[in-house]
Protein backbone atom coordinates (compact mmCIF):
# COMPACT_ATOMS: atom_id res chain seq x y z
CA UNK A 1 0.00 0.00 0.00
CA UNK A 2 1.51 1.80 -1.24
CA UNK A 3 5.57 3.74 -2.42
CA UNK A 4 2.38 6.20 0.15
CA UNK A 5 4.19 2.45 -0.24
CA UNK A 6 6.27 3.77 -0.64
CA UNK A 7 6.19 2.82 -0.29
CA UNK A 8 3.77 3.57 -0.84
CA UNK A 9 4.12 4.20 0.20
CA UNK A 10 1.64 3.28 -0.05
CA UNK A 11 3.54 6.50 2.16
CA UNK A 12 3.21 6.45 -1.28
CA UNK A 13 3.14 8.63 -4.22
CA UNK A 14 -0.64 8.01 -4.55
CA UNK A 15 -3.63 9.05 -3.33
CA UNK A 16 -4.40 8.84 0.14
CA UNK A 17 -6.06 6.51 2.18
CA UNK A 18 -9.32 7.39 3.71
CA UNK A 19 -10.41 7.06 6.95
CA UNK A 20 -11.30 2.96 7.97
CA UNK A 21 -14.36 2.53 9.29
CA UNK A 22 -16.37 -0.59 10.51
CA UNK A 23 -18.95 -0.05 7.72
CA UNK A 24 -16.96 0.19 4.94
CA UNK A 25 -16.78 -2.66 2.07
CA UNK A 26 -14.67 -5.40 2.55
CA UNK A 27 -11.50 -6.07 0.13
CA UNK A 28 -12.49 -8.25 -2.98
CA UNK A 29 -11.95 -12.11 -2.53
CA UNK A 30 -9.88 -13.16 -4.92
CA UNK A 31 -12.64 -16.55 -5.18
CA UNK A 32 -15.25 -14.05 -5.85
CA UNK A 33 -13.76 -12.12 -8.48
CA UNK A 34 -10.60 -11.73 -10.45
CA UNK A 35 -8.08 -9.07 -9.63
CA UNK A 36 -9.86 -5.53 -11.09
CA UNK A 37 -6.49 -4.00 -10.56
CA UNK A 38 -3.66 -5.47 -12.67
CA UNK A 39 -0.16 -5.72 -11.44
CA UNK A 40 1.42 -5.22 -14.61
CA UNK A 41 -0.20 -2.38 -14.86
CA UNK A 42 -0.06 0.10 -11.19
CA UNK A 43 -1.75 2.82 -9.71
CA UNK A 44 -3.76 3.85 -12.48
CA UNK A 45 -6.76 5.94 -12.94
CA UNK A 46 -7.55 4.00 -16.26
CA UNK A 47 -10.13 1.39 -17.19
CA UNK A 48 -10.16 -0.97 -20.03
CA UNK A 49 -11.99 -0.01 -23.09
CA UNK A 50 -15.14 -2.03 -23.58
CA UNK A 51 -17.46 -2.21 -26.54
CA UNK A 52 -21.57 -2.75 -26.64
CA UNK A 53 -23.21 -4.46 -29.83
CA UNK A 54 -26.46 -5.08 -30.18
CA UNK A 55 -27.26 -8.45 -30.01
CA UNK A 56 -28.20 -10.29 -33.38
CA UNK A 57 -32.13 -10.73 -34.58
CA UNK A 58 -32.62 -14.33 -34.97
CA UNK A 59 -31.00 -17.07 -32.54
CA UNK A 60 -29.22 -18.23 -35.30
CA UNK A 61 -26.00 -20.10 -33.95
CA UNK A 62 -24.06 -19.48 -36.51
CA UNK A 63 -24.77 -15.73 -37.12
CA UNK A 64 -23.86 -15.12 -33.07
CA UNK A 65 -21.07 -16.80 -33.49
CA UNK A 66 -19.55 -14.77 -36.49
CA UNK A 67 -20.75 -11.41 -34.61
CA UNK A 68 -18.68 -12.63 -32.14
CA UNK A 69 -15.39 -13.64 -34.07
CA UNK A 70 -15.66 -9.70 -35.47
CA UNK A 71 -15.57 -8.28 -32.17
CA UNK A 72 -11.92 -7.38 -31.70
CA UNK A 73 -9.89 -8.66 -29.03
CA UNK A 74 -10.66 -7.88 -25.58
CA UNK A 75 -7.74 -5.10 -24.64
CA UNK A 76 -5.67 -4.89 -21.69
CA UNK A 77 -7.48 -3.65 -18.47
CA UNK A 78 -4.68 -0.72 -18.64
CA UNK A 79 -6.24 1.62 -21.80
CA UNK A 80 -3.64 5.21 -21.76
CA UNK A 81 -7.29 6.49 -22.97
CA UNK A 82 -9.46 6.74 -20.26
CA UNK A 83 -11.65 9.89 -20.05
CA UNK A 84 -11.67 10.02 -24.44
CA UNK A 85 -13.27 6.68 -24.00
CA UNK A 86 -15.61 7.89 -21.67
CA UNK A 87 -16.51 11.13 -23.22
CA UNK A 88 -17.29 8.61 -26.58
CA UNK A 89 -19.46 6.31 -24.61
CA UNK A 90 -21.47 8.83 -22.78
CA UNK A 91 -23.16 12.20 -24.03
CA UNK A 92 -23.53 13.65 -20.05
CA UNK A 93 -20.85 14.25 -17.47
CA UNK A 94 -22.26 11.53 -15.37
CA UNK A 95 -20.45 8.63 -15.92
CA UNK A 96 -16.78 10.25 -15.71
CA UNK A 97 -18.10 11.91 -12.40
CA UNK A 98 -18.81 8.30 -10.74
CA UNK A 99 -15.83 6.77 -11.83
CA UNK A 100 -13.77 9.54 -10.68
CA UNK A 101 -15.52 9.07 -6.88
CA UNK A 102 -15.41 5.62 -7.18
CA UNK A 103 -11.55 5.19 -8.02
CA UNK A 104 -11.22 7.76 -5.05
CA UNK A 105 -13.36 5.69 -3.07
CA UNK A 106 -12.02 2.38 -3.38
CA UNK A 107 -8.76 2.17 -4.89
CA UNK A 108 -9.68 0.88 -8.87
CA UNK A 109 -11.79 2.08 -11.56
CA UNK A 110 -15.70 0.79 -11.57
CA UNK A 111 -15.62 0.27 -15.35
CA UNK A 112 -12.43 -1.46 -15.28
CA UNK A 113 -13.74 -3.78 -12.46
CA UNK A 114 -17.07 -4.53 -14.52
CA UNK A 115 -15.26 -5.46 -17.63
CA UNK A 116 -12.75 -7.42 -16.47
CA UNK A 117 -15.14 -9.61 -14.11
CA UNK A 118 -18.09 -9.70 -16.53
CA UNK A 119 -17.81 -8.14 -19.85
CA UNK A 120 -14.18 -10.14 -20.36
CA UNK A 121 -15.51 -13.58 -19.58
CA UNK A 122 -18.27 -13.11 -21.76
CA UNK A 123 -16.17 -12.38 -24.46
CA UNK A 124 -13.85 -15.45 -24.58
CA UNK A 125 -10.93 -13.43 -23.38
CA UNK A 126 -7.87 -15.07 -20.70
CA UNK A 127 -5.80 -12.75 -18.29
CA UNK A 128 -2.77 -13.58 -18.56
CA UNK A 129 -1.47 -11.01 -16.03
CA UNK A 130 -2.92 -13.24 -13.39
CA UNK A 131 -1.06 -12.66 -10.15
CA UNK A 132 -2.32 -15.26 -7.87
CA UNK A 133 1.34 -16.70 -8.08
CA UNK A 134 2.26 -18.94 -4.78
CA UNK A 135 5.65 -18.96 -3.02
CA UNK A 136 5.84 -22.32 -3.73
CA UNK A 137 6.64 -24.19 -6.92
CA UNK A 138 7.71 -27.77 -8.24
CA UNK A 139 10.98 -28.29 -10.77
CA UNK A 140 8.91 -28.32 -13.31
CA UNK A 141 6.70 -25.47 -12.51
CA UNK A 142 9.73 -23.23 -11.25
CA UNK A 143 10.51 -21.97 -14.60
CA UNK A 144 7.23 -21.24 -15.91
CA UNK A 145 7.21 -19.30 -12.84
CA UNK A 146 10.18 -17.20 -13.26
CA UNK A 147 9.23 -16.07 -16.61
CA UNK A 148 5.36 -14.79 -15.08
CA UNK A 149 7.19 -13.36 -12.26
CA UNK A 150 10.18 -11.29 -14.25
CA UNK A 151 7.37 -9.41 -16.06
CA UNK A 152 4.97 -8.84 -13.02
CA UNK A 153 5.88 -5.00 -12.76
CA UNK A 154 4.50 -4.58 -8.91
CA UNK A 155 6.12 -6.24 -6.74
CA UNK A 156 5.71 -6.73 -2.58
CA UNK A 157 8.47 -4.78 -1.26
CA UNK A 158 10.78 -7.09 1.00
CA UNK A 159 11.63 -5.06 3.49
CA UNK A 160 8.06 -3.72 4.52
CA UNK A 161 7.82 -2.21 7.58
CA UNK A 162 5.24 -3.70 10.48
CA UNK A 163 1.98 -2.49 10.09
CA UNK A 164 1.87 -2.23 13.92
CA UNK A 165 5.15 -1.56 15.47
CA UNK A 166 6.82 0.90 12.57
CA UNK A 167 3.65 2.19 10.34
CA UNK A 168 1.33 3.04 13.29
CA UNK A 169 3.71 5.15 14.65
CA UNK A 170 3.69 7.92 11.84
CA UNK A 171 -0.09 7.80 12.78
CA UNK A 172 0.00 8.07 16.21
CA UNK A 173 2.45 11.65 15.37
CA UNK A 174 0.65 13.00 12.43
CA UNK A 175 -2.81 11.62 12.41
CA UNK A 176 -2.72 10.32 8.56
CA UNK A 177 -2.48 7.10 7.16
CA UNK A 178 0.92 6.13 5.94
CA UNK A 179 -0.53 3.35 3.29
CA UNK A 180 -2.91 3.61 0.10
CA UNK A 181 -6.24 2.22 -0.19
CA UNK A 182 -4.36 0.54 -3.37
CA UNK A 183 -1.23 -0.45 -1.63
CA UNK A 184 -3.40 -2.42 1.54
CA UNK A 185 -5.66 -3.97 -0.96
CA UNK A 186 -2.41 -5.23 -3.03
CA UNK A 187 -1.81 -7.04 0.25
CA UNK A 188 -5.28 -8.42 1.36
CA UNK A 189 -5.03 -10.10 -1.75
CA UNK A 190 -1.34 -11.49 -1.47
CA UNK A 191 -2.59 -12.67 2.03
CA UNK A 192 -5.84 -14.53 0.61
CA UNK A 193 -3.31 -15.77 -1.94
CA UNK A 194 -0.89 -17.25 0.79
CA UNK A 195 -2.81 -17.76 3.57
CA UNK A 196 -5.62 -19.36 2.29
CA UNK A 197 -6.87 -22.60 -0.12
CA UNK A 198 -9.54 -24.48 -0.73
CA UNK A 199 -9.91 -26.88 2.39
CA UNK A 200 -10.32 -23.96 4.84
CA UNK A 201 -13.77 -24.33 5.18
CA UNK A 202 -13.68 -27.78 6.81
CA UNK A 203 -11.47 -26.11 9.40
CA UNK A 204 -13.10 -23.68 11.79
CA UNK A 205 -10.28 -21.39 12.80
CA UNK A 206 -8.84 -21.20 8.79
CA UNK A 207 -12.59 -20.09 7.67
CA UNK A 208 -12.64 -17.22 10.33
CA UNK A 209 -8.71 -16.12 8.85
CA UNK A 210 -10.29 -16.61 5.56
CA UNK A 211 -12.96 -13.62 6.14
CA UNK A 212 -10.19 -12.00 8.22
CA UNK A 213 -8.01 -11.58 5.65
CA UNK A 214 -11.07 -9.64 3.52
CA UNK A 215 -11.65 -7.40 6.12
CA UNK A 216 -10.80 -3.58 5.61
CA UNK A 217 -11.21 -2.33 8.94
CA UNK A 218 -7.81 -3.56 11.28
CA UNK A 219 -9.75 -3.98 14.47
CA UNK A 220 -12.58 -6.33 12.92
CA UNK A 221 -9.13 -8.25 11.29
CA UNK A 222 -7.68 -8.49 14.91
CA UNK A 223 -11.21 -9.51 16.84
CA UNK A 224 -11.40 -12.29 13.93
CA UNK A 225 -7.96 -13.37 14.87
CA UNK A 226 -8.78 -13.91 18.61
CA UNK A 227 -11.61 -15.60 17.16
CA UNK A 228 -9.86 -18.22 15.27
CA UNK A 229 -7.54 -18.97 18.27
CA UNK A 230 -10.36 -19.53 20.78
CA UNK A 231 -10.94 -22.04 17.66
CA UNK A 232 -7.67 -23.51 17.18
CA UNK A 233 -4.53 -22.87 19.58
CA UNK A 234 -2.42 -23.41 16.82
CA UNK A 235 -3.65 -21.25 14.26
CA UNK A 236 -0.68 -19.69 12.96
CA UNK A 237 -2.04 -17.57 10.42
CA UNK A 238 -3.53 -15.45 13.65
CA UNK A 239 -0.52 -15.19 15.29
CA UNK A 240 0.90 -13.59 11.66
CA UNK A 241 -2.05 -10.73 11.81
CA UNK A 242 -1.89 -10.04 15.43
CA UNK A 243 1.96 -9.71 15.34
CA UNK A 244 1.82 -7.64 12.00
CA UNK A 245 -0.98 -5.25 12.94
CA UNK A 246 -1.43 -5.33 17.00
CA UNK A 247 2.03 -4.73 18.48
CA UNK A 248 3.82 -2.03 19.09
CA UNK A 249 6.77 -2.92 19.00
CA UNK A 250 9.23 -5.30 17.58
CA UNK A 251 10.07 -7.44 20.84
CA UNK A 252 6.07 -8.10 20.83
CA UNK A 253 6.18 -9.02 16.98
CA UNK A 254 9.00 -11.20 17.25
CA UNK A 255 7.37 -13.11 20.19
CA UNK A 256 3.89 -13.30 18.59
CA UNK A 257 6.21 -14.46 15.14
CA UNK A 258 8.15 -17.54 17.34
CA UNK A 259 4.34 -18.74 18.61
CA UNK A 260 3.20 -19.00 15.09
CA UNK A 261 6.69 -20.51 14.38
CA UNK A 262 5.74 -23.49 16.63
CA UNK A 263 2.41 -23.56 15.59
CA UNK A 264 3.38 -23.61 11.47
CA UNK A 265 6.03 -26.20 12.14
CA UNK A 266 3.64 -28.55 13.48
CA UNK A 267 1.23 -28.00 10.45
CA UNK A 268 3.69 -27.73 7.96
CA UNK A 269 5.15 -31.48 9.20
CA UNK A 270 1.36 -32.60 8.99
CA UNK A 271 0.72 -31.52 5.71
CA UNK A 272 3.99 -32.85 4.42
CA UNK A 273 3.08 -36.22 4.90
CA UNK A 274 -0.29 -36.26 3.57
CA UNK A 275 0.88 -34.15 0.15
CA UNK A 276 0.16 -36.82 -1.75
CA UNK A 277 -3.12 -38.51 -0.72
CA UNK A 278 -5.11 -35.60 -2.88
CA UNK A 279 -4.89 -32.29 -5.15
CA UNK A 280 -6.66 -31.02 -1.51
CA UNK A 281 -3.65 -32.22 0.92
CA UNK A 282 -1.72 -30.84 -1.40
CA UNK A 283 -2.56 -27.23 -1.85
CA UNK A 284 -2.80 -27.18 2.31
CA UNK A 285 0.61 -28.69 2.17
CA UNK A 286 1.56 -25.70 -0.56
CA UNK A 287 -0.06 -23.04 2.03
CA UNK A 288 1.52 -24.43 5.07
CA UNK A 289 4.54 -23.70 3.14
CA UNK A 290 4.09 -20.55 2.75
CA UNK A 291 3.17 -19.51 5.87
CA UNK A 292 5.96 -20.76 7.02
CA UNK A 293 8.34 -19.17 5.19
CA UNK A 294 6.13 -15.90 5.72
CA UNK A 295 6.89 -16.54 9.41
CA UNK A 296 10.59 -16.83 9.60
CA UNK A 297 11.66 -14.68 7.36
CA UNK A 298 9.68 -11.78 9.49
CA UNK A 299 11.81 -13.60 12.30
CA UNK A 300 14.75 -12.89 10.72
CA UNK A 301 13.86 -9.08 9.84
CA UNK A 302 13.12 -8.93 13.93
CA UNK A 303 16.24 -10.03 14.51
CA UNK A 304 17.86 -7.13 12.12
CA UNK A 305 16.02 -4.82 13.29
CA UNK A 306 16.68 -5.74 17.18
CA UNK A 307 20.39 -5.12 16.59
CA UNK A 308 20.98 -8.94 16.53
CA UNK A 309 22.34 -8.85 12.72
CA UNK A 310 24.81 -12.32 12.39
CA UNK A 311 21.41 -14.02 13.63
CA UNK A 312 19.54 -12.40 10.74
CA UNK A 313 22.08 -13.10 7.98
CA UNK A 314 22.21 -17.00 9.72
CA UNK A 315 17.89 -17.01 9.50
CA UNK A 316 18.08 -15.56 6.06
CA UNK A 317 21.24 -17.95 5.20
CA UNK A 318 19.14 -21.03 6.21
CA UNK A 319 15.74 -20.25 4.67
CA UNK A 320 16.47 -19.67 1.23
CA UNK A 321 18.47 -23.29 1.92
CA UNK A 322 15.78 -24.44 3.22
CA UNK A 323 13.57 -23.15 -0.10
CA UNK A 324 15.83 -23.20 -2.90
CA UNK A 325 12.99 -22.55 -5.81
CA UNK A 326 11.95 -19.15 -4.13
CA UNK A 327 13.67 -16.53 -5.28
CA UNK A 328 10.89 -14.57 -6.66
CA UNK A 329 10.29 -13.91 -2.44
CA UNK A 330 14.04 -11.93 -3.00
CA UNK A 331 14.93 -12.95 0.40
CA UNK A 332 18.40 -12.31 -0.94
CA UNK A 333 17.49 -8.90 -0.73
CA UNK A 334 17.16 -8.47 2.61
CA UNK A 335 20.04 -10.87 3.48
CA UNK A 336 22.16 -8.00 1.08
CA UNK A 337 21.21 -5.27 3.37
CA UNK A 338 22.10 -7.19 6.58
CA UNK A 339 25.35 -7.90 5.50
CA UNK A 340 26.29 -4.50 4.56
CA UNK A 341 25.23 -3.51 8.16
CA UNK A 342 27.94 -5.94 8.63
CA UNK A 343 30.47 -4.41 6.16
CA UNK A 344 30.65 -7.88 4.99
CA UNK A 345 31.83 -6.79 1.33
CA UNK A 346 33.29 -10.48 0.24
CA UNK A 347 30.00 -11.76 1.20
CA UNK A 348 27.92 -9.62 -0.17
CA UNK A 349 30.11 -9.84 -3.58
CA UNK A 350 29.43 -13.58 -2.80
CA UNK A 351 25.24 -13.32 -2.96
CA UNK A 352 25.23 -11.01 -6.13
CA UNK A 353 27.53 -13.32 -8.10
CA UNK A 354 24.69 -16.01 -7.88
CA UNK A 355 21.97 -12.90 -7.91
CA UNK A 356 22.63 -10.82 -10.64
CA UNK A 357 22.24 -12.98 -13.38
CA UNK A 358 20.43 -11.81 -16.58
CA UNK A 359 18.15 -14.37 -16.04
CA UNK A 360 17.02 -13.36 -13.34
CA UNK A 361 14.16 -10.03 -12.22
CA UNK A 362 16.80 -6.50 -11.57
CA UNK A 363 16.22 -4.94 -8.65
CA UNK A 364 17.33 -1.33 -7.07
CA UNK A 365 18.75 -3.08 -4.76
CA UNK A 366 20.70 -5.77 -6.81
CA UNK A 367 22.03 -3.01 -9.44
CA UNK A 368 22.75 -0.35 -6.58
CA UNK A 369 24.46 -2.45 -4.54
CA UNK A 370 27.05 -3.88 -7.06
CA UNK A 371 27.59 -0.19 -7.98
CA UNK A 372 28.60 0.42 -4.21
CA UNK A 373 31.27 -2.66 -4.25
CA UNK A 374 32.73 -1.24 -7.46
CA UNK A 375 32.79 2.60 -6.18
CA UNK A 376 34.27 1.45 -2.53
CA UNK A 377 37.37 0.11 -4.46
CA UNK A 378 37.70 4.00 -5.96
CA UNK A 379 35.64 6.25 -4.44
CA UNK A 380 38.11 7.34 -1.01
CA UNK A 381 40.59 8.95 -3.70
CA UNK A 382 38.51 9.36 -6.45
CA UNK A 383 38.94 13.41 -7.77
CA UNK A 384 37.02 14.83 -10.73
CA UNK A 385 40.08 17.15 -11.39
CA UNK A 386 42.78 14.39 -11.48
CA UNK A 387 39.98 12.14 -13.53
CA UNK A 388 39.63 15.01 -15.91
CA UNK A 389 43.47 15.43 -16.50
CA UNK A 390 44.42 12.03 -16.38
CA UNK A 391 41.53 10.63 -17.95
CA UNK A 392 39.54 7.42 -15.99
CA UNK A 393 41.61 4.24 -14.56
CA UNK A 394 39.93 0.77 -15.69
CA UNK A 395 38.92 0.55 -11.46
CA UNK A 396 37.33 4.07 -12.30
CA UNK A 397 35.62 3.53 -15.49
CA UNK A 398 34.43 -0.50 -14.23
CA UNK A 399 32.69 1.95 -11.30
CA UNK A 400 31.42 4.31 -13.55
CA UNK A 401 29.98 1.55 -15.67
CA UNK A 402 28.35 0.06 -12.71
CA UNK A 403 26.51 3.34 -11.72
CA UNK A 404 25.57 4.00 -15.31
CA UNK A 405 23.89 0.37 -15.28
CA UNK A 406 22.32 1.40 -11.91
CA UNK A 407 20.79 4.45 -13.09
CA UNK A 408 19.76 3.32 -16.49
CA UNK A 409 17.60 0.57 -14.39
CA UNK A 410 16.06 3.04 -11.98
CA UNK A 411 17.06 6.96 -12.72
CA UNK A 412 15.10 7.77 -9.30
CA UNK A 413 17.47 6.70 -6.82
CA UNK A 414 20.17 9.04 -7.13
CA UNK A 415 18.68 12.21 -5.91
CA UNK A 416 16.97 10.28 -2.66
CA UNK A 417 20.31 8.89 -2.42
CA UNK A 418 21.46 12.58 -2.55
CA UNK A 419 18.92 13.76 -0.32
CA UNK A 420 17.94 15.89 -2.88
CA UNK A 421 14.52 14.84 -2.48
CA UNK A 422 13.06 14.36 1.15
CA UNK A 423 12.06 10.72 2.02
CA UNK A 424 9.21 9.09 3.45
CA UNK A 425 8.15 6.04 4.65
CA UNK A 426 8.45 2.85 1.87
CA UNK A 427 5.15 1.08 0.82
CA UNK A 428 4.01 -2.23 1.08
CA UNK A 429 4.89 -2.84 -2.31
CA UNK A 430 6.90 -1.14 -4.93
CA UNK A 431 7.08 -0.38 -9.10
CA UNK A 432 10.25 -2.18 -10.25
CA UNK A 433 11.82 1.02 -11.48
CA UNK A 434 9.55 3.46 -10.08
CA UNK A 435 10.18 5.91 -7.82
CA UNK A 436 8.74 3.50 -4.95
CA UNK A 437 11.37 1.35 -4.87
CA UNK A 438 13.76 4.10 -5.35
CA UNK A 439 12.02 5.43 -2.05
CA UNK A 440 12.44 1.90 -0.38
CA UNK A 441 15.61 1.10 -1.28
CA UNK A 442 17.43 4.22 -0.39
CA UNK A 443 15.10 4.59 3.14
CA UNK A 444 17.42 1.16 3.66
CA UNK A 445 20.41 1.39 1.99
CA UNK A 446 21.24 5.26 2.44
CA UNK A 447 23.60 4.51 5.37
CA UNK A 448 25.44 2.06 3.68
CA UNK A 449 26.45 4.39 0.96
CA UNK A 450 27.31 7.18 3.56
CA UNK A 451 29.45 4.83 5.32
CA UNK A 452 31.67 4.50 2.16
CA UNK A 453 33.98 7.58 1.66
CA UNK A 454 33.85 9.26 -1.33
CA UNK A 455 30.56 6.57 -2.65
CA UNK A 456 28.14 9.44 -2.71
CA UNK A 457 30.63 11.72 -4.14
CA UNK A 458 31.47 9.69 -7.19
CA UNK A 459 27.77 8.65 -7.61
CA UNK A 460 26.89 12.71 -7.65
CA UNK A 461 29.60 13.17 -10.51
CA UNK A 462 28.87 10.21 -12.68
CA UNK A 463 24.71 10.61 -12.19
CA UNK A 464 25.10 14.92 -13.12
CA UNK A 465 27.62 14.65 -15.69
CA UNK A 466 26.25 12.09 -17.77
CA UNK A 467 22.23 11.88 -17.26
CA UNK A 468 19.83 14.20 -17.56
CA UNK A 469 16.84 15.22 -15.39
CA UNK A 470 14.57 11.78 -15.33
CA UNK A 471 11.75 12.73 -17.27
CA UNK A 472 8.13 13.45 -16.37
CA UNK A 473 5.19 13.74 -18.76
CA UNK A 474 5.45 16.82 -20.25
CA UNK A 475 3.27 19.85 -18.79
CA UNK A 476 2.66 22.31 -21.52
CA UNK A 477 2.16 26.02 -20.27
CA UNK A 478 -0.90 27.55 -22.20
CA UNK A 479 -0.52 30.79 -22.80
CA UNK A 480 -1.93 34.09 -21.85
CA UNK A 481 -4.42 34.73 -24.25
CA UNK A 482 -6.03 31.15 -24.50
CA UNK A 483 -6.68 31.57 -20.89
CA UNK A 484 -7.69 34.48 -21.22
CA UNK A 485 -10.30 33.90 -23.92
CA UNK A 486 -11.07 30.74 -21.92
CA UNK A 487 -12.00 33.19 -18.65
CA UNK A 488 -13.91 35.39 -21.31
CA UNK A 489 -15.92 33.09 -22.93
CA UNK A 490 -16.80 31.64 -19.54
CA UNK A 491 -17.48 35.03 -18.11
CA UNK A 492 -19.76 35.96 -21.40
CA UNK A 493 -21.59 32.36 -21.02
CA UNK A 494 -22.37 32.93 -17.24
CA UNK A 495 -24.31 36.55 -18.23
CA UNK A 496 -26.14 34.79 -20.93
CA UNK A 497 -27.59 32.10 -18.45
CA UNK A 498 -28.06 34.53 -15.70
CA UNK A 499 -29.73 37.30 -17.92
CA UNK A 500 -31.96 34.30 -19.58
CA UNK A 501 -33.23 33.41 -16.17
CA UNK A 502 -33.20 36.49 -14.08
CA UNK A 503 -33.66 39.56 -16.68
CA UNK A 504 -34.83 41.76 -14.71
CA UNK A 505 -32.67 41.59 -11.60
CA UNK A 506 -29.92 41.57 -14.16
CA UNK A 507 -30.87 44.77 -15.64
CA UNK A 508 -30.93 46.55 -12.21
CA UNK A 509 -27.66 45.01 -12.04
CA UNK A 510 -26.14 46.37 -14.71
CA UNK A 511 -27.93 49.70 -14.69
CA UNK A 512 -26.03 49.77 -11.04
CA UNK A 513 -22.54 48.56 -12.56
CA UNK A 514 -22.55 50.91 -15.50
CA UNK A 515 -23.31 53.53 -13.06
CA UNK A 516 -20.75 53.19 -10.84
CA UNK A 517 -18.12 52.46 -13.82
CA UNK A 518 -19.10 56.19 -15.21
CA UNK A 519 -19.10 57.79 -11.68
CA UNK A 520 -15.26 59.39 -11.75
CA UNK A 521 -15.96 60.23 -15.53
CA UNK A 522 -18.94 62.19 -14.28
CA UNK A 523 -17.34 63.48 -11.24
CA UNK A 524 -14.31 65.43 -13.68
CA UNK A 525 -16.92 66.65 -16.06
CA UNK A 526 -18.73 68.44 -13.34
CA UNK A 527 -15.61 69.87 -12.23
CA UNK A 528 -13.91 71.10 -15.81
CA UNK A 529 -17.76 72.81 -16.31
CA UNK A 530 -17.94 74.49 -13.06
CA UNK A 531 -14.22 75.88 -13.64
CA UNK A 532 -14.45 76.80 -17.42
CA UNK A 533 -16.79 79.52 -18.39
CA UNK A 534 -20.26 78.52 -20.65
CA UNK A 535 -19.37 80.64 -22.95
CA UNK A 536 -15.91 78.15 -24.03
CA UNK A 537 -18.18 75.26 -24.67
CA UNK A 538 -20.37 77.63 -26.82
CA UNK A 539 -16.85 78.75 -28.85
CA UNK A 540 -15.81 75.03 -28.77
CA UNK A 541 -19.03 73.83 -30.87
CA UNK A 542 -18.90 77.12 -33.05
CA UNK A 543 -15.37 76.03 -34.40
Amino acid sequence: MPDGLSLNPCVFVFCKAGEQSSNTPPFPSLSDQSRSVSLSSPFREETAQFCLCERPRGSCGSARRRLLRSIPPFPEPGSSNLFLQLRQTCSTPTLPIFEWWYFRKYGTSFIEQVSVSHLRPLLGAVDNNSPSVHFTASNGEAESNRQNVSECKVWRNPLNLFRGAEYSRYTWVTGREPLTYYDMNLSAQDHQTFFTCDTDHARPADAVMQKAWRERNAQARMKAAYQALELNNECATAYVLLAEEETTTILEAEKLFKQALKAGEVCYRRSQQLQHHSTQQEAQHRRDTNVLVYIKRRLAMCARKLGRIREAVKLMRDLMKEFPLLSMLNVHENLLEALLELQAYADVQVVLAKYDDISLPKSATICYTAALLKARAVSDKFSPEAASRRGLSTAEMNAVEAIHRAVEFNPHVPKYLLEMKSLILPPEHILKRGDSEAIAYAFFHLQHWKRVEGALNLLHCTWEGTFHEVSVYPKKELPFFILFTAGLCSFTAMLALLTHQFPELMGVFAKAFFSTLFAPFNFVMEKIESVLPSSFWHLLTRI
